[in-house]
């Protein structure tokens, strides 16, 4: 038999910092970066005013990291994913991590990936639901690296899979495992509370599929949850500019004003534990649903290297590469 060319699986996040140090510069690296966030000032003035604010802003971020451990654990839980996604593809892909914001960079990846002498790649964004702002920026990060580091790499794009049934089904496992947890009356009364990233509303407004697509995922997941009342937030609001509606902590208060005191939240923008579920949503979220009388407070686990999680990842690629562009 001919021999099988070896073929990298390249997946795309938006990175976190590896120590408290790395804080403040993962964040310059974040508000630079016009793609995701466009600070009033302009393009000229991006970069000076995003100095300033990850000088200022690092100040409370390092300590939200230091809670959960001194740094992100998205390297290494997406490094695992590439790694499980990987082996269920063949001995004959080799997985790699592509970040935005924080080593591994595409340029060091794409090196590294010329040096061994592959030819092809298949590259996969983590990002379930498109949107400019993570899911663009982040390929056309790698487009122009490609470009510019290894123009001789072959590679397919995977962009988004918002929809795809095993992801769905993950999600649902979650939810169904979280549930089954309680008691029959905490079961009864529970609220089931899906939390998204937010975006500024002009993404939304300019066409973005963003909304849309997390509209898709809830409505896929619920079909195959049952009868369960669910509602749906943004969450990591932040800046003066207008968001997206309604922010998770709203509903929240929404429903114990309604008298309803068990609620699962359920992270579906995320596929993997790092600061916005390990400290926004099971820290903050918590003191302020216990505070607002809520009794009952749990999340669903994250995906991170669930085997059904994996498999469904696997099954995507091979779908999407199954034939040739």
């Amino acid at each position: 038999m001919p021999e099988v060319k070896p073929t990298a699986l390249i997946l795309l996040n938006m990175g976190g910092p590896d120590s408290l140090e790395a804080v403040e510069p993962f964040l310059y690296n974040l508000f630079s970066d016009r793609e995701l966030i466009q600070l009033p000032a302009g393009a000229l003035l991006q970069k000076p005013f995003a100095k300033m604010i990850s000088h200022f802003r690092a100040k409370h971020v390092v300590e939200n990291y230091r809670i959960i451990g001194g740094k992100s654990p998205l390297l290494a839980w997406t490094q695992r994913q590439a790694a499980g996604i990987a082996a269920r593809l063949g001995d004959h892909v080799v997985p790699y991590v592509v970040m935005r914001y924080w080593h591994p960079f595409a340029s060091e990846v794409l090196a590294q990936i010329k040096s061994a002498g592959i030819e092809n790649a298949i590259v996969l964004s983590m990002y379930p639901h498109y949107t400019g702002a993570t899911t663009g920026s982040s390929v056309n990060d790698f487009k122009r690296t490609a470009a510019r580091v290894f123009p001789e790499l072959s590679y397919r794009l995977i962009e988004q899979w918002y929809d795809h049934p095993g992801y769905l089904d993950a999600l649902a496992n979650r939810i169904r495992t979280a549930r089954d947890s309680l008691q029959a009356a905490e079961r009864t009364a529970l609220q089931i509370v899906f939390s998204a990233h937010a975006l500024p509303q002009k993404f939304i407004d300019r066409g973005d599929p963003y909304l849309k697509q997390v509209e898709a995922t809830v409505q896929g997941v619920m079909q195959r949850v049952g009868d369960v009342d669910w509602h749906l937030g943004f969450q990591s609001r932040s800046g003066p500019v207008k968001w997206m509606e309604p922010a998770t902590t709203e509903v929240m208060d929404r429903l114990a004003a309604a008298g309803k005191t068990a609620l699962l939240i359920v992270p579906i923008s995320f596929v993997s534990d790092h600061i916005e579920t390990l400290h926004e949503i099971d820290i903050e979220y918590r003191e302020h649903a216990q505070a607002h009388g809520i009794k009952t407070y749990m999340r669903a686990p994250s995906l991170n290297e669930g085997a059904d999680f994996l498999q469904a990842m696997a099954d995507l690629v091979k779908e999407q590469t199954k034939n040739p562009k």
